[in-house]
């Protein structure tokens, strides 16, 4: 298939490799042009512009970083009007409700078509193509796009007919994240206070209460510092910002999220904005137990 892949970050660059890897045709574009090296590299076409990327692709892709950068490319730079009839735009960003409503309504006023696929996972994940996607939108555009998801995936939950509600569920799922990761650094702190190893503590109650290799991993990472963040303190920042609008937006009240929001403001005033989101949440947890 002929695809334009916008955004190629830490997550986005695993992808658009893997998806040459499966055959596809694939025109690339990213602000910083340097990131674009390794998929020419692989196969690639390089594209001066977004607008250009998309213009004659039945699929455009993107991995943007928030709603603040689709804004700019999808509706100030062109990819919009850029983008042929029928083409189909697969958000694999995690992006506000709110903006995935209007990325649907205004795909359609085009005759364009708009699948919300949002990914977990972290870049090492992307790498290996396992990926767990969340797909939501039309049934005829979740078929068009499943050749291409497949690639990046271990698995696929199609969740309903409405883009929104993929994004909703990432931002839900991330949620989750970020109070396993706030727990699990309490629970460190307590445990390193008792005189017990956080990775014992971590490796018995992981045993025997969630055989979870999500919290092992995440553990692992808290632990065991990673030289580049997977995802960082703004990036978690960002994404429980837009839970607690989507919440709002339903009249809906989480305690906890707000008190996970007053943690990030802290963490970022502490310094910790770039540091990875696992790490400078338990080094949060760290500091307040000093305190």
């Amino acid at each position: 298939m002929k695809i334009g892949f916008l955004g190629l970050g830490h997550m986005g660059s695993p992808m658009a490799l893997r998806l040459l890897a499966a055959g596809h045709e694939v025109t690339v574009w990213n602000r910083t042009r340097a990131r674009t090296e390794a998929l020419a590299a692989a196969g690639a076409t390089i594209a001066a512009t977004a607008a250009e990327a998309v213009r004659d692709a039945e699929a455009v892709l993107t991995t943007l970083f928030d709603d603040a950068a689709h804004e700019r490319v999808v509706f100030e730079e062109g990819v919009l009007d850029a983008l042929r009839p029928g083409a189909l735009h697969i958000s694999l960003s995690t992006i506000s409700v709110a903006l995935s409503e209007r990325l649907t309504a205004e795909h359609s006023r085009r005759g364009q078509h708009f699948l919300a696929a949002p990914v977990f996972g972290r870049p090492k994940v992307a790498e290996e193509g396992r990926l767990w996607i969340v797909v939501a939108g039309p049934a005829e555009s979740v078929a068009k796009a499943r050749p291409l998801l497949e690639p990046l995936s271990r698995g696929i939950s199609v969740i309903g007919s409405e883009p929104r509600q993929a994004h909703a569920l990432k931002l839900g799922g991330n949620f989750l994240i970020s109070a396993m990761i706030h727990s699990l650094g309490e629970a460190f702190v307590y445990a390193a206070a008792q005189g017990i190893e956080p990775e014992t503590f971590l490796e018995t109650v992981n045993n025997a209460l969630f055989q979870s290799p999500f919290y092992a991993a995440y553990g692992n990472v808290m632990l065991h510092p990673p030289k580049e963040p997977g995802a960082t303190i703004e990036l978690g920042a960002k994404d429980l910002g837009l839970l607690r609008e989507a919440a709002a937006a339903r009249n809906t009240h989480l305690s906890l999220a707000d008190n996970l929001a007053e943690v990030f403001v802290k963490a970022r005033q502490a310094g910790l904005g770039g540091e990875d989101w696992a790490v400078g949440q338990y080094r949060m947890a760290q500091k307040r137990a000093q305190s």
